[in-house]
Order: C-alpha cells, then sequence, then structure tokens
C-alpha cells in the first residue's frame, strides 16, 4: 500500500469498523454544520449546490468530535507508519448537492467553465491573490483524507484525481524554491510554472473518478491534482447530499517542509 502511495499519490481504504464506529458520531455533527443558520451563511455557495464546510466540524486534535473518541481507523494507522501523524484542525465538511455547479459568487465565465470542464482541479495549499490572482504556498497541508458520510451514487459529484500527478507538480515547483530562503517561499508567485505543470497532467495522466461510501476512506499525497466533477444528471440525492469529511493538516515545517522530497513521503 505504502509503494501504491508513493506511486500514484493515491489509496483507498475499504470498508473500517473503527471508522464507521467514529462516523456514528461524527455523522451528524457533520450534517448539522451543513445545516446550520451561521455556517450556511459562511459557506453555502454555487447557488446553493455546495456547502464549502471549511471548519464546520468541531472535533478536537485527535478527532474527537460528539462524543466519539479519537480518529482511529485504517487510514491513521497508514499515516502513523509514514511518520506523518499530525495534530487535526477542525475538519472541513463538504456537501454537493444536484445541479452543481452552479456558479460561485463572482466567479467569471471562464472560471465557471473549468469548474465544470476540467473539475476545477486544483493543488490544495495554492492560494490566488484576490486581485492580482498569483498563487503562493499559503497553506503547506501534509496531506488530504477524506472521510465520506453518507452513501453515494456514482455520478454525486465525486472526488476526481490525476494519478501520479504529485510527481510532475513537485518537480515543477521544486526548482523555484530551490534558492529560496524558507521564510520567503510562501511570498514566491508559483503561478506560471503551476498552470504549465497542471496542462501537462491533464495531457498525460489519467482522469479517474473515486466513489466511496461511509467507514471506506482515502489518502491523497499533498501535491496531487484533484477535483469534483459535475453533479451528473439524473443521479438523485436525499435532502443531505453528499458529505464528505475532509482533515488536510498543515506542515510544521512550512513551505520547506511541504517541498521536501523526504519529508514528501515521495520515497
Amino acid at each position: 500500500m505504502r509503494e501504491e502511495f508513493t506511486r500514484i499519490g493515491f489509496v483507498k481504504f475499504p470498508r473500517d469498523e473503527r471508522l464507521l464506529t467514529w462516523l456514528e458520531h461524527a455523522s451528524p455533527a457533520a450534517l448539522a454544520a451543513s445545516k446550520d443558520e451561521a455556517e450556511r451563511k459562511a459557506w453555502l455557495d454555487c447557488e446553493g449546490t455546495w456547502f464549502i464546510g471549511v471548519d464546520a466540524l468541531k472535533n478536537d486534535a485527535l478527532g474527537a468530535v460528539n462524543n466519539s473518541g479519537p480518529l482511529s481507523c485504517d487510514a491513521m494507522d497508514f499515516i502513523a507508519n509514514l511518520n506523518q501523524t499530525r495534530p487535526l484542525h477542525k475538519g472541513q465538511v463538504s456537501v454537493v448537492w444536484p445541479g452543481y455547479p452552479r456558479p460561485r459568487k463572482g466567479e467569471t465565465e471562464a472560471a465557471l467553465g473549468y469548474r465544470r470542464n476540467r473539475d476545477a482541479a486544483h493543488l490544495d495549499g495554492l492560494r490566488p491573490d484576490p486581485e492580482t490572482r498569483a498563487r503562493r504556498i499559503e497553506e503547506p497541508h501534509a496531506w488530504v483524507l477524506g472521510i465520506p458520510v453518507n452513501d453515494a451514487p456514482e455520478g454525486a459529484s465525486p472526488l476526481v484525481i490525476w494519478p501520479g500527478s504529485h510527481v510532475i507538480m513537485r518537480d515543477a515547483l521544486l526548482p523555484l524554491l530551490e534558492n529560496i530562503a524558507p521564510e520567503d517561499m510562501d511570498k514566491l508567485d508559483v503561478t506560471a510554472a503551476y498552470q504549465a505543470a497542471r496542462k501537462i497532467v491533464f495531457e498525460t495522466c489519467e482522469r479517474v473518478e473515486v466513489t466511496a461510501q461511509p467507514g471506506e476512506a482515502y489518502l491523497m499525497h499533498r501535491h496531487m491534482l484533484h477535483g469534483v466533477a459535475p453533479w451528473r444528471e439524473g443521479v438523485e440525492s436525499g435532502p443531505d447530499g453528499r458529505a464528505i469529511i475532509y482533515f488536510r493538516p498543515e506542515c510544521a515545517g512550512g513551505v520547506a517542509e511541504w517541498i521536501d522530497v523526504d519529508a514528501g513521503i515521495m520515497r
């Protein structure tokens, strides 16, 4: 499994009873957050088809929420075996409903087209400047863990990945950072290299949709290009939509650790 993660940058874990026990507590908390008036005011977008839900799950640093106890599962064991255990931030609760994607607030036609045609493919942590749109590595995540909250049929806006893209993205960004002082790495504009690498990924890597159910989980390498597919026409959903909890703790060593090959669990 470690070899698979190193090679393609992604691993999916089968049904896990420990995770299902945790979800007995976490799922009601996650779905309640997606219906909370204040949270919806902050995070409901795409004309009501996407609840972004950043920090919406009120867990502690061990993943305990709603009297669940710490998050314990095969995925977390795998992360520990990689020596990548980190304190957990409050989890994102990402919920999508039929009709996604509709335009985000202030989104241009070009950006909406990219969301529809390229799954809004992105590398987590690269934040665009609100005015110039220059991208900088402002949130150097250690890894990305996805935990499905409810049953999701195929076509219900699944996660999209490009296996092997983590190597292409890192190889494109590393030369820019090699001679930059660690304290300045998060200030560097990486837009051109990022966009060029993204184009190579689209041309050379397979696009794969990932559908997972409660009890399953998946781990993405922090350099993996990924996105969310449009909701397929004719696929039905209940009122709770398709909900996934995401954890993406940041590297304590900042961008210098984020780009490092050894710290990046690439070997």
